[in-house]
């Protein structure tokens, strides 16, 4: 496929499971309906974020990998004739849990799945509590439209996963992502963040030759504990190409949905532009591989 036509769903969630679930089927019907081939949602896109406490009834909200949401949005995807990716908290067995992408083909069938590799632990993400830390690895997802490399949130920020992804045939990364502010930080602190957090993926894309689709949660989700003024999540999900180039980016403060077409051949293209996996000096990153060089 020259070209695909991407969509993403940036979605406010509600404490109402059954009405995030009929939004998010609308929001994949429209979506399929403007023509998106490949349909992106954000992080944990059933629920409210419950990782902003430690509370073990809310380990009550996963499930087992198939299970109740692997059929409803496998019917889904074979209904509206899209590749799906969603993000869900799957129990492996009692007492383990992981952030888990599940990744649907156009039949409705399951291509395969990631789960989560790096585990934040901030004040308001307390997501050690309830993930273990992924085991499968860096593993691109084949599918009808190619191989993608689907990543979680926290692992946007590492360079070392986005390149072992691209390293083993990655044709785009995508990021289901949950990411917000705390609403004490200042607007200056508020906006370095949401920079940084455009700037780390776009670079993921520019030393990759490939492209970058992000999409995040939006709106304000209060801390069940009453402690803290709750998260504010920034939405601004975004598409950009093989150079960084935002190709679509929604906006900070509501829902969203946005359809837009990737060029798949530009990524040929700026490879042979910008060789950097033919420079990459391989004989000399063995220190990579340590915590920290002394």
């Amino acid at each position: 496929m020259k070209k695909i036509r991407v969509g993403i769903v940036q979605q406010a969630n509600t404490a109402d499971i059954r009405t995030n679930l009929m939004n998010l089927a609308r929001n994949i019907e429209a979506c399929a309906m403007h023509g998106a081939q490949l349909i992106v949602l954000q992080e944990l896109h059933n629920t409210l974020y419950f990782c902003q406490t430690e509370n073990t009834q809310f380990f009550d909200l996963a499930e087992p990998i198939p299970g109740p949401s692997t059929g409803f949005f496998s019917e889904l995807a074979a209904a509206n004739k899209v590749i799906l990716v969603t993000s869900l908290f799957e129990k492996r067995a009692t007492g383990l849990y992981h952030n888990t992408a599940v990744v649907f083909d156009r039949d409705g069938s399951i291509a395969g799945k990631y789960r989560k590799m790096h585990i934040p632990d901030d004040p308001g993400f307390y997501e050690k509590f309830y993930f273990t830390p992924g085991d499968i690895g860096f593993e691109p997802i084949q599918t009808s439209l190619g191989k993608l490399g689907v990543l979680v949130c926290w692992d946007q920020w590492y360079p070392e996963a986005a390149r072992l992804m691209s390293l083993k045939g990655a044709e785009m990364l995508i990021y289901p992502t949950a990411i917000g502010w705390d609403l004490n930080d200042s607007k200056e602190e508020q906006m370095r963040q949401l920079n940084a957090w455009i700037i780390s993926q776009r670079g993921h894309a520019v030393a990759n030759g490939i492209p970058v689709i992000s999409v995040n949660r939006v709106g304000h989700e209060p801390d069940p504990s009453g402690q803290t003024s709750g998260i504010l999540f920034w939405g601004n999900s975004f598409i950009a190409g093989a150079q960084g180039e935002l190709l679509a980016q929604a906006g900070n403060n509501a829902p969203d949905n946005l359809v837009v077409e990737i060029d798949m051949e530009r990524s040929e293209n700026v490879r042979r532009w910008w060789p950097f996996l033919r420079d990459r000096r391989i004989d000399a990153y063995e220190n990579l591989t340590k915590r920290y060089i002394d």
